[in-house]
């Protein structure tokens, strides 16, 4: 089903009396992409308002994602934005149409920008020490009662039914069809070697990227949006942090910071780091595919069918030499 501003909107305005709000709130639509993003403003109150699009979380797994970011916060010192519950105590609201149950969740407002757009430098060592206390609470967590979320394993990523499509069907990719081949299968090939045991894979925010983290004056992240947190590998997480810009110049330099940023909480071993490549070029296929089956999103509208020409170009780099990425913290570029 395809999301749209209205049906947003509806369900946005279906859902406010759940938390005590009335008609006259001031509602600004932050982002339609995957969910629908509002601010709301309701007398001296500032929330944000998810709107999920049908089908792809239910209300067991989105109160999953929620117990994970509540205890990163008290486990990890992780901020992330704590959810508001409606007047009843419950965290998401469920609401009955004719496709299907919704649901729209309320969150603290957090105050800044996104790494993105803000106008310092991405902190790639902080976000590195960040990630790695992330990974260090899921391998202590005891998973709650009913605790249910999906897998970013190979088939899930690549396989005929991967969730985000395939790099095929993107725009621009028949010129670069046969080297984006061989590197899927070079990327497969690695995964199922390196292997989901412990300390290489579990509960992940495999969505890291710098529209995922807020900023605020104190150059303080915060992480949002776990809307695609499952079970993965661990390093997808640096990969997801690159995500678009996997070819620019200064990739080499950020995968070193954020590795060096990642040491001093966690221990990586030379097996893991050889895989850096690896997962860099896994997410951007991955991409590449996201940009085929959202023809009409800004990122597809953008890049057009130059993305997928970068992609062969990084392929072909990926397979011909293997130090196109330095992946050590102590050789820094």
């Amino acid at each position: 089903m395809l999301l749209t501003t209205d049906d947003c909107d509806e369900l946005l305005a279906l859902a406010l009396p759940a938390y005590g709000m009335g008609p006259a709130v001031d509602v600004r639509l932050l982002s339609l992409s995957e969910n629908g993003t509002y601010l709301v403003r309701d007398d001296d109150r500032v929330v944000v308002a998810r709107v999920h699009r049908h089908g792809y979380q239910d209300a067991a797994s989105i109160r999953s994602e929620l117990a994970w970011t509540d205890a990163l916060r008290v486990d990890a010192d992780v901020r992330t934005p704590a959810v508001v519950p409606t007047l009843d105590g419950e965290q998401v609201v469920r609401l009955d149409r004719p496709e299907g149950e919704r649901h729209v969740v309320l969150f603290t407002y957090v105050p800044g920008t996104t790494a993105e757009e803000s106008p310092l430098p991405v902190a790639y060592d902080a976000l590195g020490a960040l990630t790695a206390r992330m990974h260090r609470q899921v391998e202590d967590w005891p998973r709650p009662d009913g605790f249910t979320r999906f897998h970013w394993d190979a088939a899930a990523c690549l396989g005929p039914d991967a969730r985000w499509g395939s790099w095929r069907d993107a725009p621009g990719v028949d010129a670069g069809s046969a080297v984006l081949a061989e590197a899927e299968e070079v990327v497969l090939a690695r995964l199922e070697e390196y292997g989901t045991g412990p300390g290489r894979y579990g509960l992940v925010h495999a969505d890291l990227r710098l529209a995922n983290l807020m900023v605020d004056d104190e150059r303080r992240l915060t992480v949002i949006d776990f809307d695609d947190c499952g079970h993965g590998w661990f390093l997808y997480d640096l990969a997801a942090a690159l995500s678009w810009q996997e070819h620019e110049a200064h990739v080499p330099a950020a995968v070193a910071d954020w590795l060096a940023g990642y040491a001093t909480q966690r221990s990586l071993g030379a097996d893991d780091l050889a895989m850096v490549p690896v997962f860099v070029m896994l997410r951007r296929l991955m991409l590449t595919a996201w940009l085929g089956t959202h023809p009409d999103s800004p990122p597809a509208l953008g890049w057009g069918r130059a993305y997928a020409a970068g992609t062969a170009d990084l392929a072909d780099r990926f397979l011909s030499d293997p130090t196109w990425l330095r992946a050590d913290p102590e050789e820094r570029p």
